[in-house]
Parts: C-alpha cells; sequence; structure tokens
C-alpha cells in the first residue's frame, strides 16, 4: 500500500483533484491518505469527502486525518504540500493593502514582487519544518511541493535539504495548452510543445500541432490573429482577464509565456504604471485579482461544502495534474514526462546553478530526472534572470537570516522598482515587516513586532 501525505488537506478542491485522480489509477487505487491540516473544520470536511470518493469508486483506499504532522508522514511514500501561511486574512490583505498605499499595484502578488518576497519569507521556513519531519519519519519520500512562490520555495528547500527529494509542481503549462487549443480551434490533444523556464515565466520554445505525418508551427496563426485583433478570442479559465498581456508579450519578444496574463502583469515592468490607466484598460488588467477570487472562493466554497456533505457519492473525474500520473510512474516504474521544478545543475545551462528552473522531467523509479534545454532565446534568458535576481536574494535573506537582503530583493524587483525609488521601497518593506510580525521569522521581525 502506497501512503500519500497530504500537508494542506484542508485545500479541499486541489486535494480532491489529486485524490481522484490517484482513486483512477489502478497502481494507486489502494493507498492510504493521510490528511493533515491546523484547521479542524476543513480537516474533517476533506476527510468526509475522501471518503465519499472512495466509496463512490469502490477503491481499496484508506483514510486517516491528523492535527499532528509527524504523525500523518510517518512512512509515506509521497508529502503534498498545499497551504497558504498566513492565509488570505491577515497576510494576503496586507501584501495588497500596504504596497497600495505606495502607490504600487499588483494583480496576485504570490510569486514575484513584495507580495512574492513576504509570502517566501512566510513559506520558507514551514516548508523546512516539513522537510526536517521527512528527514525523521520518511527519508525516503518524494515532496511534491504545490505552494507558491514555487520558485523560492524549491530553491530555499535546496539550500537547506539537499538529501530531500522534492520537485515543485505548476498548472501553468496544462492551463495555456487549453487556452491555446480554445484560441485556435483544434483540439488540446493535437499539440506538441517544448517549455523551459523559471515558474510562471517560462515560454513555449516550440508550439506545433500534429497536421498528417508532420508538425505544423502554430506561433504564425497566433501572431497574425493577434495583430488582426482576433485573437485572443476572450477568458476561458479567468473570467475577468482576457488575456491580452501575453499575445502582447510574445509579439514584442517573440514567444507564449505558461503563466496567465493577470500574474504576467506584475513580473514586468510594462503594463501597471502610475499615471497610465490606458494600459491598464487595453490590456484587460484585473488589479486586486486574487483578494477577489479569494472572497469569491471562500462565499462558494460555504455552498459546495454543503453540497458534497448532503451528496450520497461524489463523481470522481480526471484533473490535469501532474501528481497522480508522477507518482504512478515511480511506483510502476513506468516513464512519464511532467514539467517539474527543480535546482539547476545544468539542465538549462543559460541561467545560474542553484536557480529553481522548469523543464521536462522524466519520471520514473528512479525519481524525477530533468531534461537538458540548451536553446532558449536570449531575450527569454534576460527577462528570467531579471525573476532569479528577486529569488535568489530572497532565499539568500533566509537562509544567511540577513534582513538586507529582504530589502534589495524588492529594490531589484521590475515591477517595484518601475515605481517606486529606493527609499520608498525601504519604507514599504518595514511596513510590511511590521505588519506581518509574528507570522515571519524572528531575525527579519522589527524590534517593535519582535
Amino acid at each position: 500500500m502506497t501512503k500519500i501525505t497530504f500537508i494542506g488537506a484542508g485545500s479541499t478542491i486541489f486535494m480532491q483533484n489529486i485524490v481522484g485522480d490517484a482513486l483512477l489509477t489502478p497502481a494507486l487505487a489502494d493507498s492510504h491518505f493521510a490528511l493533515m491540516d491546523i484547521d479542524p473544520v476543513r480537516l474533517a470536511e476533506s476527510e468526509m469527502v475522501v471518503r465519499k470518493m472512495i466509496e463512490s469508486t469502490g477503491a481499496g483506499a484508506t483514510v486517516s486525518s491528523h492535527s499532528d504532522r509527524r504523525a500523518a508522514m510517518d512512512g509515506a511514500d509521497f508529502v503534498i504540500t498545499a497551504f497558504q501561511i498566513g492565509g488570505y486574512k491577515p497576510c494576503t490583505v496586507t501584501d495588497f493593502e500596504i504596497p497600495k498605499q505606495y502607490g504600487l499595484r499588483q494583480t496576485i502578488a504570490d510569486t514575484l514582487g513584495v507580495g512574492g518576497i513576504m509570502r517566501g519569507l512566510r513559506t520558507v521556513p514551514v516548508l523546512w519544518d516539513v522537510a526536517a519531519d521527512m528527514r525523521a519519519c520518511c527519508p525516503n519520500a518524494t515532496l511534491l511541493q504545490y505552494v507558491n512562490p514555487m520558485a523560492i520555495n524549491t530553491w530555499g528547500l535546496a539550500e537547506r535539504f539537499p538529501d530531500i527529494k522534492q520537485v515543485g509542481l505548476c498548472h501553468s503549462v496544462q492551463n495555456t495548452v487549453e487556452e491555446l487549443a480554445h484560441d485556435l480551434d483544434i483540439p488540446k490533444g493535437d499539440i506538441r510543445y517544448k517549455v523551459a523556464g523559471v515558474n510562471h515565466v517560462a515560454f513555449f520554445l516550440r508550439l506545433e500541432q500534429v497536421e498528417g505525418e508532420g508538425m505544423r508551427d502554430l506561433y504564425p496563426a497566433l501572431r497574425a490573429g493577434y495583430r488582426s485583433g482576433s485573437l485572443p478570442k476572450g477568458p476561458l479559465l479567468m473570467p475577468r482577464c482576457p488575456n491580452k498581456v501575453r499575445y502582447e508579450v510574445m509579439d514584442h519578444l517573440g514567444y507564449f509565456c505558461t503563466e496567465s496574463s493577470e500574474h504576467l502583469a506584475e513580473y514586468v515592468p510594462w503594463f501597471i504604471k502610475e499615471g497610465r490607466e490606458d494600459l491598464i484598460s487595453q490590456f484587460g488588467i484585473p488589479l486586486d485579482e486574487y483578494p477577489t477570487r479569494c472572497e469569491e472562493q471562500i462565499a462558494d466554497w460555504k455552498q459546495q461544502a454543503e453540497a458534497l456533505k448532503a451528496a450520497g457519492t461524489i463523481e470522481v473525474k480526471r484533473s490535469h495534474e501532474f501528481a497522480a500520473d508522477l507518482m504512478n510512474a515511480i511506483v510502476t516504474d513506468t516513464p512519464y514526462v511532467a514539467y517539474g521544478n527543480l535546482p539547476n545543475t545544468g539542465q538549462i545551462p543559460q541561467l545560474p546553478m542553484g536557480a529553481a528552473v522548469e523543464t521536462p522531467c522524466l519520471v520514473d523509479s528512479n525519481g524525477v530526472q530533468p531534461s537538458v534545454v540548451t536553446d532558449i532565446p536570449p531575450q527569454l534568458v534576460a527577462l528570467m534572470r531579471t525573476q532569479i535576481n528577486v529569488q535568489e536574494l530572497t532565499v539568500k535573506a533566509l537562509v544567511e537570516e540577513n534582513p538586507e537582503h529582504i530589502y534589495h530583493a524588492a529594490m531589484m524587483d521590475p515591477h517595484t522598482a518601475a515605481e517606486l525609488d529606493l527609499r520608498q521601497i525601504r519604507s514599504m518593506v518595514d511596513d510590511l515587516l511590521a505588519a506581518h510580525g509574528d507570522w515571519l521569522p524572528a531575525w527579519c521581525r522589527p524590534a517593535k513586532a519582535a
């Protein structure tokens, strides 16, 4: 029996997707799912959902719930993390409202920028605690890390716990393929591609459609459609974002980004600018999008939870997450290719060693093995380096317990630097550190908040 531990199992819908995929995978259908969360109500709801899913599929799986992390991890084969330290309230609200006082507007704030830096400071120490527990309770397990900021987390984990087998997983590649198939009116199963870069700022280096016995390059159709105004067609996955930012970046840099337009808009200095409301309107940039989503999800979850409680059975269907196929590949030694985030040991020689990079990875009983990508165009490499600068300084702050590097990271962020001067950035970071208080490691709290 394979043991799969979820840390942050109160993220019920995400957990439901992964468990459902596992129940529909023969080699994982009799797994034991150990659920752990600090919220007893959400944990109980998640356990109820898993039990109903097991009954609905007739699988031989079992489930247990835990408030103690080590008890949940004991003997695990896989550990899956899906949590948000500090939650929507107070921490995400703080990450939006304080920068806004300085005129710095954001959309998602979970990957780069001041929001991503602060989330990294809150999150990496908890992931280090998880890794320490893995050393003690399941040293041979593989950590499937789904928490943002993905690149900062993956890099920070590797710096402190290089012995832990880990991979950062994201669904941005799959989502983008679905959106491109929608825009081009072609089956997504006919699309072939190669992606590489850093998480959320990776690019489709090759994008083709199977056509007879050959392949058709899809980039000419994307470029022509954007320049004529027929593309993008409109929102598919994100109703408030028309996806124009990625097309505009493609038009100038030549390649399509894997992450959504609302994310990409705040990673670069070109779209969210003081006094340029025309840009916000022209490209449909949804400012404060993540807080809006959180409010909607909180309201929706109450209805979903009641519906799940009342349901006699729960329909189980495949999601597009990599986790179950990846676990199956390791358990059965069946080769599988997933896009994974791993420390750069040479798989992208154009980017700094040690940085967390995203490439196609072969998965089998030997674990997650990255493929080498050497053909990233120089303009894309330059953009990726602007992201890595911020990630590296945040990780250095954490590893060295050096608060000055928090300020340095914010100063190097492309969007922040385009809007604020050095003194404003320092003052804003001071305010953020003070407001987060005990959610941050003791070494980076201002004296008044210690």
